[in-house]
């Protein structure tokens, strides 16, 4: 019980909390959440599109840089809270950022009625977070560096966390062998099967000249 079942949506209502917050009537309920996910979207697109502008810093810690982790939004009558969860905000504590993908939104999802109100919150661990390691695997394998040295570094990167255990996973036509194949590498505990463990997991496509990878993280936070 627990091993093959996504971890995020074993735990929903127990460690995990739900990501949005409204109401709406049963006929309504399809369109409120095409909203939600057009607005995910339109972030997720507006970091992207600014990130290949700013591509020609190279650090190690742009590798993971401008990450969101996850995005919050609670819904009321006249107004819509955006909260967006985020490794490092750089671009978008950048002047008229704001603004700006305020400007994209409205047109994204035609809110006539309601206005939108965008919170940026930054992430105080972000190598505690699966999204942000996923990102910073891809950065590695898109530069040519071996999967099991990508791996090995994000597992010491977790070791700045106070976490309890990781896990990752990645498959895929490997180093460009020609069979595709999957290897793991763990480390401390990972109870899957317990409730009360709270579990971050992500997937992630990693687009290579190879083909599509793909990387699954686990991550044992604590246990309630």
């Amino acid at each position: 019980m627990g091993q093959k079942i996504n971890p995020l949506g074993f735990r929903l209502g127990t460690t995990q909390n739900h990501h949005s917050f409204w109401f709406a009537q049963p006929k309504n309920y399809s369109e409120g959440l095409q909203e939600d996910k057009k607005i995910r979207n339109c972030i997720k697109n507006y970091i992207q599109k600014n990130r290949k502008k700013s591509s020609n810093r190279k650090m190690e810690s742009d590798s993971s840089s401008e990450v969101i982790t996850h995005i919050e939004i609670q819904k009321e009558i006249d107004i819509i809270h955006v909260i967006i969860h985020i490794g490092f905000p750089n671009l978008l504590r950048k002047k008229g950022a704001i603004e700006e993908l305020e400007k994209d939104l409205q047109k994204e999802i035609n809110s006539v009625n309601q206005r939108l109100n965008i919170a940026i919150e930054k992430v105080k661990e972000p190598y505690r977070q699966p999204n942000i390691l996923a990102e910073y695997i891809a950065f590695q394998l898109k530069n040519r560096v071996s999967f099991r040295k990508a791996m090995k570094k994000a597992i010491e990167l977790t070791k700045k966390t106070d976490i309890k255990g990781v896990k990752i996973k990645i498959a895929g036509r490997l180093a460009g062998k020609e069979i595709a194949r999957a290897e793991c590498i763990k480390k401390g505990r990972l109870p899957l099967q317990t409730i009360r463990a709270k579990i971050d997991y992500c997937c992630y496509p990693i687009r290579t000249i190879y083909g599509v990878l793909g990387v699954k993280i686990w991550i044992f936070v604590e246990e309630e």
